[in-house]
């Protein structure tokens, strides 16, 4: 055992003294393996990046919660001149829903309307965007309150001038004031601040809820009415805990038919969305992500792989004498094949090296420029990265090596001279 570690150490000496020696040689053949690692281990990262933003985001809502709206979330066979004429779903279809269908643990009835200016004595904030909701849009979402609390029922459904601003809203409007309370103006009305939500950050999915207000969804339909296309209603339903989720959509979708009339040969004229169907759809891309940026990244790998083979031919041939020499002093085969393959190795797991490096830095640097979305580098993916390098120079420095440790010592001599 003690004499295969001899040889170990003695062939990785050979192998650094080999590097050290030749220093433009090694830096550009670095260069394939530094680029093929920095592709793969870069778009890693990045889906890895986007995957655990996609999550932070959707990590309020539970994947069987479901959207029902006239539009589909991924594609569909019916026709889209079909699609255009289905009508939108209505406040009063969620008053139905809410009483009956059965194992509902909350319903939320929402408006999509243009942003507005909010305003409090001098102080005004342009662009803020309103969230007319009802008042299951608190558990749907599963809020959390900075101060004060959320609108209840009856204060939902009669509409009333209460209102819930996002962080930024709130510190906008009184800085270091205490908003609850206090009377802001909106749509030239008064509302009264009953909440501020907890600071969330940027979002991926649409304007953070920091820029946000939210106000009973009455309140809205006073104003815009309750039959305009531009407002893109929405019923989002979350099945109460251990539902059968499909038996509870196939129910939904029954009663929604008859309350809409629709006859046992027409098909239905709204879509319910499944928010595990579209977090399936992330993951599909962020795979297939993840699978073009590997082969990008491997042909790469593999052009360095071919350039540290090149070289390490050359190496051989370079010393060529000196191998017949050791050979003609007792050294075994097994030594000078692991001399040289402990310098290809050496040579592409420094290659590795310098890639994983650079991925590490454009990680920090990009984190600091994007603020809440964050850049990893993780375990994983470093592991990956040391491992295909390495892998990579084993392979490219295999053939050179076997061919060195072949070599007859006395031709070797002679062809070196």
């Amino acid at each position: 055992m003690l004499i295969y570690l001899r040889v170990l150490k003695e062939s990785l000496a050979f192998a650094v003294n080999a590097l050290r020696n030749n220093k433009l040689r090694t830096l550009l053949s670095l260069l394939g393996v530094t680029i093929g690692i920095f592709s793969i281990i870069g778009v890693l990262a990045a889906v890895d990046s986007l995957k655990q933003e996609i999550k932070g985001s959707l990590s309020s809502l539970d994947n069987s919660t479901i959207i029902l709206m006239r539009f589909s979330f991924g594609p569909t066979d019916i026709p889209k001149w079909k699609r255009e004429q289905f009508p939108d779903v209505t406040y009063e279809e969620y008053q139905f829903i809410s009483r009956n269908v059965p194992d509902v643990e909350a319903a939320s009835f929402s408006l999509n309307v243009p942003a507005e200016s909010i305003k409090f004595g001098d102080k005004l904030v342009t662009g803020v965007n309103i969230a007319p909701v009802t008042d299951g849009y608190y558990n749907i979402e599963a809020l959390q309150l900075a101060e004060g609390r959320f609108f209840n029922e009856a204060e939902s459904n009669s509409g009333s001038n209460v209102i819930v601003l996002g962080d930024e809203i709130a510190e906008g409007l009184f800085g270091g004031l205490d908003p609850i309370g206090k009377q802001v103006r909106l749509y030239g009305q008064r509302f009264s601040v009953i909440g501020v939500l907890e600071k969330e950050g940027n979002s991926i999915f649409g304007p953070s809820k920091d820029g946000m207000v939210i106000l009973p969804v009455n309140v809205v339909r006073r104003i815009y009415g309750s039959n305009n296309k531009a407002a893109f209603p929405q019923i989002v339903i979350k099945p109460e805990s251990g539902v059968d989720v499909p038996e509870f959509n196939a129910i939904l979708a029954q009663r929604l038919r008859q309350y809409r009339g629709l006859k046992t040969d027409e098909v239905n004229n709204f879509f319910i969305n499944q928010l595990s169907g579209f977090t399936d759809f992330i993951d599909n891309i962020t795979g297939t992500m993840s699978t073009i940026g590997g082969f990008i990244g491997l042909f790469s790998l593999l052009v360095g792989g071919f350039g540290i083979a090149n070289i390490m031919f050359v190496s051989v041939k370079e010393r060529t004498n000196l191998i017949g020499i050791q050979k003609a002093l007792g050294a075994k085969n097994r030594f000078i094949l692991l001399q040289f393959l402990f310098e290809s190795i050496i040579l592409a797991a420094i290659g590795g090296l310098i890639g994983l490096g650079l991925v590490w830095i454009i990680t920090i640097v990009l984190s600091q420029f994007t603020g809440s979305f964050e850049f990893v580098l993780s375990a994983t993916n470093i592991f990956y990265g040391l491992f295909s390098s390495v892998l990579i120079g084993l392979i490219a420095g295999i053939v050179p090596a076997f061919m060195a440790s072949r070599l007859d010592p006395v031709e070797a001599i002679r062809t070196g001279m």
